[in-house]
């Protein structure tokens, strides 16, 4: 049981596990995909580096500094993240499932929108990009979901009961492994997506054709936004909505960093993750003295 787990090892990430490493709890970072700050080639206005540091350098010394401060940190892709009972939640990776009072969103804001014709056309109309969300709206209907890595699957898993039959388009990228009754693997590359009122056909780039009602959308690793709609978080387009001390929603959730929008500023990100590291430690220590209370009335 870990008291807080955080996606991502960015700025804002690595900066929350260091508060929250110093106040003793026990924290647990999980990050897989690239930052954005690695393609930086050169931050010239972040304090301290009077000529400027590359964005992967800075971005290696943070893990580092975490790991030097005995901060577990895993290099492991999260596919889900659930809540469990008595105020606590699991976080489920390509490898193992972890147990966590508290989590912290913090793996920047990306939104991957595939470069096909016709895709942004009809988002809200057939297209989306989270399967516990809409997949109701397709009970016993031909669906597709776009992408060929472990959050692709993970989407099918979530339509499998639903859908009556799934396709995981590849566009032309290796096959994932996956082995279900009612799903097929097509790996063409598509050349459009095609509808009137809403989505319809997935044409491809040797002019054949499927029909499909709707298309859900999970390319690459699955971000903060896609998990927080999942878990019933309040979004607004595509960034998690949190109040000043970061907090979400859902107690015992947090979110810092690009994923709560503003600024896409190293700066903001150090700032986010170190206050909500600082109101990760108020919740535990609360949670605790409330324990303690309830045992004692017990007694």
């Amino acid at each position: 049981m870990y008291d807080v787990i955080i996606i991502g090892a960015g700025p804002a990430g690595v900066s929350a596990g260091l508060y929250t490493k110093r106040a003793n709890l026990k924290v647990l970072i999980l990050y897989k995909d690239e930052s954005a700050l690695e393609k930086t080639e050169l931050i010239e206005n972040y304090y301290g580096f009077e000529k400027g540091i590359d964005g992967k350098a800075l971005y290696t010394s943070g893990i580092q500094q975490a790991k030097n401060l005995e901060i577990e940190v895993k290099k492991e892709e999260v596919i889900n993240v659930q809540i469990a009972e008595e105020k606590q939640f699991v976080v489920i990776t390509e490898r193992e499932t972890y147990k966590t009072k508290t989590v912290i969103f913090a793996t920047g804001n990306k939104k991957n929108t595939p470069k096909i014709k016709g895709i942004k056309n009809f988002e809200g109309k057939g297209v989306s990009y989270c399967a516990i969300c809409d997949g109701f709206f397709y009970r016993n209907k031909e669906v597709s979901v776009l992408g060929n890595g472990r959050y692709a699957i993970s989407e099918a898993n979530e339509l499998m009961n639903i859908a009556k039959g799934i396709t995981i388009l590849t566009d032309g990228k290796e096959a994932p492994e996956i082995r279900a009754d009612n799903v097929r693997i097509d790996t063409r590359r598509i050349r459009e997506v095609r509808g009137n009122q809403k989505i319809e056909e997935v044409e491809f780039e040797d002019n054949s054709k499927i029909k499909t009602d709707g298309i859900f959308v999970a390319l690459g690793v699955a971000g903060s936004t896609e998990f927080a709609k999942k878990l019933g978080i309040i979004t607004q387009k595509d960034r998690i909505v949190v109040n000043e001390n970061m907090e979400t929603n859902i107690p015992g959730i947090f979110a810092c960093g690009d994923c709560v929008g503003g600024l896409l500023q190293v700066s903001k990100s150090v700032y986010e993750g170190t206050k909500a590291g600082l109101q990760v430690i108020q919740y535990i220590r609360k949670a605790s003295i409330n324990e303690n209370k309830d045992f004692d009335a017990q007694i």
